[in-house]
């Protein structure tokens, strides 16, 4: 994970978080100063990382590749202490580790500057201090559960259905103290990572709620005329995808074993439950998102994991000749590994993106002066480390069209007047590496006399406003 994170992992959208944490750093506030339509937690998180090593993509993937497999490693340590058959235990820990640590999707997402390996950090903290709650008396892990579930859903929105999962979980399966303790714990806990972030909703409520809400359920889908047709291949994907089908072969087996093969006691099969509730809610919530993408399921991999060991237990056990459980893990790990490499090997497209990004800003560095206002990509901005003009922290932005006074309260602008500005000279020059031919719609290619285009690496910079020729009267 550290390696990968180093240096291939990568996601076009991750620019905008982490230009936000850079925007952080220098003292400016999400939703108040500039557009924002994510949770506040993960933005800080890379904030307060890169304060103390440096505002580079290298800080925010080192931690999230770590994070991300603490948090495997968390889910692993739950089956090796609580795994109810002899001799599965370790075996459990590694199966969780090959089926949530070699899936092609926590690979790719789990290293990179957004919320996913935060938050399944988090989830799985949680649902250790739920397992844990239920057993004990006090109220104290209790509030530990609630803090870690809420501040997952702080991360990045997709892991807020595990809040309300966690809680009646806890509620109808505790077997030591008072409910009510506990109920006022969880919530005592649930409200720790949210009070710092009471002043901004407080001081500008209506901007927070279009940023986090509204945006999502109205927005995300304007000028994208396919976004149905990709939900719907999003939500079928599973069906030609071999790490999937493995996954959904082994909890359904697991599911089966649990409920009715096992002969386990209603303590015992609790923790699997909660494992197939966490599962099954995360993953409604995540559909209902439009557009939604196969990286979002990633959140449910440790709880499917964990039915996963329940089911490569019992289709061995099924054998006349019972399968040992490090082979069975064996095998399993290596379709895993196999997959996981043809997947990473048909992803490769050549140099790494963020070199092609430090190439850009390299140059863009060159024709223009640092304080000068260019139009560029969220992660050129945020590797030059230059602020970007108000309105340009986040490009999907310029689709919106909303009145002006709205516009002016949530610092956006449209893509008409981002085009007015292009052609008027508001931007000394511009560069990008996502979608070089929406420079040539935006009219950058007429605004500028001199440009460089690296074809190889799908990015350009221009600069030299071209002053248009004057009017005839």
């Amino acid at each position: 994970m550290a390696v990968y994170a180093q240096t291939v992992a990568f996601a076009w959208d991750e620019g905008f978080h982490l230009l936000a944490a850079q925007l952080i750093m220098r003292g400016k506030t999400p939703y108040l100063d500039f557009f924002f339509p994510q949770a506040p937690l993960n933005a800080y998180w890379n904030a307060g990382w890169m304060r103390l090593f440096g505002d580079t993509w290298r800080t925010a993937h080192a931690v999230a590749g770590l994070i991300g497999a603490t948090g495997v490693l968390l889910a692993a340590h739950a089956v090796y202490r609580r795994f109810p058959i002899a001799g599965w235990r370790v075996a459990g820990a590694l199966a969780v580790v090959a089926v949530a640590g070699l899936n092609h999707q926590f690979v790719d997402y789990s290293t990179i500057g957004q919320g996913y390996a935060l938050c399944l950090f988090l989830l799985v903290a949680a649902y250790r201090c739920a397992l844990w709650s239920v057993e004990r008396r006090g109220w104290f892990r209790a509030a530990a559960a609630g803090f870690f579930v809420a501040a997952a859903a702080g991360a990045t929105l997709l892991g807020s259905a595990a809040v309300p999962i966690l809680l009646v979980w806890l509620l109808v399966y505790n077997r030591a103290g008072s409910r009510w303790t506990k109920l006022a714990g969880f919530l005592a806990g649930a409200a720790v990572p949210v009070l710092p972030f009471v002043p901004i909703v407080l001081r500008a409520p209506r901007v927070v709620r279009f940023d986090i809400i509204e945006y999502h359920l109205l927005y995300r889908q304007v000028a994208w005329a396919g976004a149905t047709a990709h939900d719907a291949d999003v939500l079928t994907a599973w069906a030609n995808d071999p790490q999937a089908i493995l996954l959904a072969i082994l909890v359904a087996a697991g599911l089966f074993f649990v409920r009715f093969r096992s002969n386990w006691d209603r303590t015992t099969r609790a923790p699997f439950y909660l494992c197939g509730w966490l599962a099954l809610g995360l993953s409604l919530h995540i559909s209902t998102a439009h557009p939604t993408f196969a990286r979002y399921y990633l959140l449910t991999l440790p709880f499917l994991a964990t039915l996963a060991v329940a089911g490569l237990a019992y289709i061995a056990s099924l054998f006349a000749r019972p399968v040992r459980g490090r082979w069975a893990v064996a095998f399993v790990g290596a379709i895993l590994a196999v997959t996981l490499t043809r997947d990473l090997y048909d992803d490769w497209d050549g140099a790494p993106w963020w070199k092609r990004l430090e190439n850009a800003a390299a140059k863009l560095d060159q024709v223009a002066p640092r304080n000068a206002p260019v139009y560029a990509d969220e992660a050129i901005y945020f590797i030059s480390r230059r602020t970007p003009p108000s309105g340009m922290e986040h490009s999907d932005a310029h689709k919106l069209q909303l009145k002006p006074e709205m516009e002016k309260m949530l610092h956006i602008f449209p893509r008409a007047e981002l085009m007015r500005r292009i052609a008027a000279g508001s931007f000394v020059a511009a560069g990008s590496c996502e979608d070089t031919d929406d420079l040539d719609k935006l009219g950058v290619d007429d605004a500028f006399v001199k440009n460089y285009q690296d074809t190889g690496q799908n990015c350009a910079v221009y600069w030299e406003w071209k002053q248009p020729p004057p009017k005839k009267k």
